[in-house]
């Protein structure tokens, strides 16, 4: 008898957007769905062959409510795949539900370690960063201006404990001294209290990882403050999609991240065109996570041809692949986070300009991983 050839799937992929449509996250949210889509207008509405249809829900960056909102996708309306999101503390839910479900889920912003550490699975991506990568980051270049102190400062959650801990993984590793932790609960903005404390301990530098909203006030407080004067740094969440609300008060912040205004590459002035015209404002390292979280689900749509169900191929063709970003060229590691260059950049006008590299092709060391 003759094998009876497996026909390729056809009918549409639904993607399940789960992201912040309101609160201090929702500008965030918005980004990261339009780079997504731009890539899917960009290879004619279809990844892998098939056509894909959109289903959203707002998370509201609750993780209270995590799990009911990704079960609404994946119960309700039986989605191929999830894309979410930014607050750490829901994606780590999504992550379980991933995990129970089998469904693909792909990461584009939330940082928490354990998504690529402990909770890593076969049909678990990320398309950003783990929180430790642009935390260790920026503890290297704070070591290497010089800086021997420094006081850290951050909301109290999963994601700024990881940033500082990767920064003082960094900084401590190249002799430096954290002299005071600070932090307060998210989403809380009340940062007076903790500057005085800053400006008591007289710190070489200050790191700081605050982000949308917090991120625009903490700036500014800083600067009102009169502690301008001490060298401020943080992961790029400090100063990205943020300078125009924090005007001149964030002039010479200094931060980390995978991406950066002026990069002038080829790809991603193509990218930044292209996002410009159709959303009609300027795209930030959000947008760039979205379009590449696209990209991710394209590579691995394409190797399955279109079958979301063959997970060990499609968990094989990203290993496999370079993906092409906006940001540079990025692998995916083992645990399926992105290894990538970690940019230092300097807030000039209203721009996160380059100024160096501050960690090359940055693998995330993804521990308690086990796949």
């Amino acid at each position: 008898m003759t094998p009876v050839a497996q026909a390729q799937p056809t009918g549409k992929i639904k993607v399940g957007l789960m992201l912040p449509a309101t609160g201090t996250f929702a500008a965030l949210g918005t980004a990261i769905e339009n780079g997504f889509k731009l890539h899917v207008i960009e290879q004619g509405g279809k990844l892998g062959g098939r056509e894909i249809e959109f289903v959203k829900v707002d998370d509201e960056s609750d993780a209270a409510k995590a799990m009911d909102n990704v079960n609404k996708l994946i119960k309700r309306d039986n989605v191929d795949v999830l894309i979410g999101t930014v607050h750490s503390g829901v994606a780590m839910a999504m992550a379980k539900a991933a995990k129970e479900s089998g469904k693909l889920l792909i990461v584009p912003n939330a940082g928490a370690d354990a998504i690529t550490g402990p909770m890593c699975g076969p049909n678990i991506f990320r398309s950003s960063f783990s929180s430790w990568q642009p935390g260790y980051a920026a503890g290297e270049a704070m070591a290497k201006k010089g800086h021997k102190t420094a006081v850290t400062i951050t909301w109290k959650y999963a994601a700024g404990d990881e940033m500082v801990r990767g920064f003082k993984e960094a900084f401590e590793k190249n002799g430096g001294k954290i002299v005071k932790e600070l932090n307060l609960p998210f989403p809380n903005v009340e940062f007076q209290a903790l500057l005085t404390e800053v400006a008591a301990a007289k710190p070489e530098a200050v790191f700081g990882f605050f982000a949308g909203g917090g991120a625009v006030k903490f700036v500014k407080d800083y600067a009102a403050a009169g502690l301008k004067k001490i060298p401020l740094y943080g992961t790029g969440f400090l100063t990205d999609g943020t300078l125009e609300a924090q005007g001149a008060d964030a002039v010479g912040v200094l931060t980390t991240l995978h991406y950066a205004d002026g990069l002038n590459t080829p790809k991603d002035n193509a990218f930044r065109l292209a996002y410009v015209k159709a959303y009609k404002m300027q795209p930030d390292v959000y947008a760039v996570q979205g379009y590449d979280a696209a990209q991710m689900l394209g590579v691995g749509l394409a190797a399955t041809r279109g079958d979301v169900a063959k997970k060990a191929e499609f968990a094989a063709a990203l290993r496999a692949a370079t993906i092409d970003s906006p940001r540079g060229k990025f692998t995916i590691s083992k645990a399926h986070n992105p290894v990538q260059d970690m940019y230092l950049r300097e807030v000039s006008g209203k721009e996160n300009k380059v100024v160096g590299i501050a960690s090359k092709a940055l693998s995330d060391p993804a521990r308690g991983c086990r796949m």
